[in-house]
Parts: C-alpha cells; sequence; structure tokens
C-alpha cells in the first residue's frame, strides 16, 4: 500500500480539522467533534442499529469522512454530510 492510501483506522486517527465544530449530546453528555478523526470514530462506534434509520446520511457521511482523511480539500464536503446526518438525527 502507497503511503497515500488511507485505511478506515487512519481515517479514525486523522487530525484534520472539520470546517465545523459539533457539539452533540451523547448519553447526557455534550460531546465537541472538530477533526475527520474525531467525527468518524463517533459515527463507526455507535451501533448500526443507531444509526439504521439515517442509513443513507450514515454511509454518505463515511465516505465523505474517508476522503477527507486522504485529502483535506474535501472537509467541506465531509462537515456538510455530518450535518446533515446530525440534523436528521437530531443529535445537534
Amino acid at each position: 500500500m502507497s503511503p497515500l492510501q488511507f485505511t478506515a483506522v487512519d481515517a479514525a486517527s486523522c487530525e484534520t480539522p472539520l470546517r465545523a465544530t459539533f457539539k452533540v449530546k451523547l448519553n447526557g453528555k455534550i460531546v465537541s467533534i472538530g477533526t475527520v478523526g474525531q467525527a468518524y470514530a463517533f459515527i463507526t462506534n455507535l451501533s448500526s442499529v443507531e444509526w439504521m434509520e439515517f442509513r443513507s446520511l450514515h454511509d454518505e457521511a463515511i465516505t465523505q469522512l474517508e476522503a477527507a482523511a486522504e485529502d483535506a480539500m474535501r472537509t467541506v464536503q465531509a462537515t456538510n454530510a455530518l450535518r446533515a446526518l446530525f440534523v436528521r438525527a437530531k443529535v445537534l
């Protein structure tokens, strides 16, 4: 694998900042999400059942976050995809 290729693990550790910081409520606590890696970990570590209702938005957010981990220019699309998912899921 070339150094320019990323895996899902790399996306979860990516420190590229998003275009916005999201503050979401999870189990009564506010979680701040400001990087590609934090967002990727947040939406992939929760049970897939929790995202089932929003599957297409969830899949799009994962795709965009993985793309942003490879190319920081894609953070706008990743931020927009996350915003759409979080608004629809009413976690913002």
